[in-house]
């Protein structure tokens, strides 16, 4: 549960930090192909450390990791605008002795109410509620799970006296390293196409400001290619074939997981702002529990069906999911104009825009509409 809160928070954090798009979508960008490299390292870590020095190293290895990074969290500042509002207000009154100043959040009542209402049922409303959010949830839960499934399939392709390769443990977890690689290949790619974005911007081309234009595009590739290397992984999976082959598929499997999970984010980020820490919570919370559940399937599933037709399955879902992005790019404009969360969002904008030039922008901060009223009427 506690490893956990860091993905759940991250899409919300990014969201108060960088206010502009393109400084949070790269943002973004870096911090999903960096976590990418921790599970497909596990494997090959694992399976030295448990191999020459027992199976009890593989969790002593994790402990000291956690121990090392666990100090930079008490460096990490507060970045939630309401709590920066309400500490700036606490300030004033302590300097000035004026018991006027107060954020809006200090006025609300935050009780157990506000606890269900807000920080526990707004994302589980907006799932049910926001086709954004809902189509995203399911694409990206089924990408999240079969990457995590390839954790349970490559070792019956690759791993141990039955399997196909029958690679020693260890050895076998160097079969995870091309998925690195097209992760890192992923995060080049991203890089050119928000220059390439930021170009046609620039010169004042007219599908540049189409929001959906400016992170699903990556989706619409990444998908099809998605689909791509669970067939190779599939089909060149074989005695006959040299190991390398199927090994990389990795490549393509990691470009196109992470530029599904680049661009489908980002987009969620944009859409929704303020309420992206909603939106990515609940994301998150899809994502994990398919990534636990579907592994599960990944054994019987395999030898049941051998790796050819369960690869050919996973490619199937996969192929019926890369609609998801080429719909809301052709949708997602009338998809949001009929969102509350996304009209509420657009309200207090041209609020904020309003107070701006009306004071100069000189306006006071502890004045800013708290995100948290602005939502009460939704919640």
């Amino acid at each position: 549960m506690a490893a956990s809160a860091p993905i759940a928070v991250v899409g919300g954090l990014y969201a108060d930090v960088y206010h502009d798009p393109r400084k949070r979508g790269r943002a973004m960008a870096i911090f999903m192909a960096a976590t990418t490299f921790g599970p497909i390292l596990g494997p090959l870590v694992s399976g030295f450390l448990s191999r020459d020095a027992g199976w009890r190293w593989s969790f002593w290895f994790g402990l000291i990791l956690a121990g090392v990074t666990l100090p930079f969290m008490a460096l990490m500042p507060e970045t939630y605008l309401p709590v920066l509002l309400a500490r700036r207000a606490k300030k004033l009154r302590l300097e000035t002795g004026n018991e006027n100043f107060y954020s809006m959040s200090e006025l609300e009542k935050k009780g157990p109410k506000h606890m269900v209402t807000v920080v526990l049922m707004r994302p589980f409303r907006m799932l049910v509620q926001e086709a954004i959010v809902l189509f995203t949830c399911m694409y990206l839960a089924l990408a999240y799970a079969i990457f995590y499934l390839y954790f349970q399939a490559y070792p019956i392709i690759f791993q141990g006296p039955t399997s196909i390769y029958k690679m020693k443990t260890g050895i076998s977890g160097l079969a995870f390293l091309p998925i690195g690689l097209g992760a890192a290949l992923c995060v080049i790619i991203f890089l050119w196409y928000d220059s390439f974005l930021a170009k046609a911007r620039k010169r004042k081309a007219a599908w540049a400001f189409v929001e959906e234009y400016r992170r699903l595009p990556l989706a619409t590739v990444g998908g099809p290619l998605y689909v791509v290397a669970l067939f190779w992984l599939g089909w060149s999976a074989n005695a006959h074939v040299h190991w390398i082959v199927p090994m990389l598929s990795g490549v393509a499997f990691g470009i196109g997981f992470l530029l599904i999970f680049m661009a489908m984010i980002n987009y969620l980020t944009d859409a929704y702002e303020i309420f992206a820490a909603s939106a990515q919570g609940i994301a998150s919370t899809s994502r994990s529990i398919f990534g636990a559940l579907l592994p599960l399937a990944a054994e019987p599933m395999y030898r049941r069906l051998g790796v050819h037709w369960a690869s050919s399955l996973l490619a199937f879902l996969s192929l019926a999911m890369a609609v998801i992005p080429f719909a809301f790019i052709k949708y997602g404009d009338r998809i949001r104009t009929n969102s509350r969360f996304c009209q509420e969002l657009k309200r207090v904008k041209e609020k904020q825009v309003g107070e701006d030039n009306a004071e100069g922008n000189s306006a006071d901060p502890v004045a800013a509409e708290d995100p948290e009223k602005a939502a009460k009427s939704l919640d």
